[in-house]
């Protein structure tokens, strides 16, 4: 069950998880957090669902006797929207929530106002299983300056894992690092990409979620949804004059 903003462009969003979750055998129940409407260059408006939109979808969905394996979530846009979250969460406690903390958009169009921001931190973050910030991301919600520090401060407020994603920190090579409570981070170096990707962060979080969705171990899911998503940006394609688009079905194409 993924929550998170549509994307008319189809390479951010609903529409990611939609593909990322399909690609890799699952089957997305969407909850619609916000409208958008956006290119491959920025965002020109973002509107967030009504409480009672957000609620309608929810009731049909559990009325059905639908039973989620991962709860995946990326802009949620409203207050309302994360205690609807926090709803299911406490419903199924045992099924594992994924969190793409979106802040704004790769342009930097902001998804909220820092009172939603903060609310995440103090409601939110204490449910999370795996959390994947970026480094702006981890920066903003920690105000820390190294990347170990801002992870050992999401763990304190409360999420069980970190997933830190290395894109915006130099080097040669990204590295991404899987924080855990207690233990030494386990880390992924990748070939850096050239060029953006719009939908990213998306991807990697929906492909996360479905993997333990399937019952991979933590670590092991992890790897996975770092290696498929790579290969993603890898085939990635144009459709406008910004930012590439992951090629979520890569695998299917010839």
């Amino acid at each position: 069950m993924t929550f998170s903003a549509s994307d008319p462009t189809g390479g951010a969003g609903l529409q990611a998880d939609l593909l990322a979750v399909s690609a890799l055998g699952g089957h997305a129940l969407t909850v619609v957090t916000g409208l958008t409407a956006q290119n491959t260059q920025g965002v020109l408006r973002f509107e967030p669902t009504t409480a009672d939109w957000v609620a309608a979808q929810l009731d049909a969905l559990l009325t059905d006797s639908l039973q989620p394996c991962a709860f995946k979530a990326g802009v949620l846009g409203s207050q309302h929207a994360v205690d609807a979250l926090l709803g299911v969460k406490a419903r199924w406690p045992g099924v594992p929530l994924v969190v793409d903390p979106v802040r704004a958009s790769g342009r930097g169009d902001g998804f909220g106002a820092e009172a939603l921001f903060e609310y995440l931190k103090t409601a939110l973050f204490p449910v999370v299983d795996v959390l994947t910030p970026n480094w702006p991301e981890a920066q903003a919600f920690t105000g820390q300056s190294q990347p170990e520090a801002a992870a050992q401060a999401l763990l304190g407020m409360g999420c069980k894992a970190v997933l830190l994603k290395g894109e915006h920190l130099p080097g040669g090579q990204v590295v991404n690092s899987l924080y855990t409570i207690n233990a030494a981070p386990v880390v992924w170096p990748c070939e850096r990409l050239p060029g953006q990707y719009h939908g990213s962060g998306c991807t990697l979080a929906s492909a996360l979620a479905t993997l333990l969705a399937l019952g991979q171990p933590l670590e092991h899911a992890t790897g996975l949804a770092l290696d498929y998503t790579w290969h993603t940006l890898a085939h990635g394609f144009d459709v406008g004059e910004g930012q590439a688009i992951p090629d979520r079905l890569w695998r299917a194409k010839p």
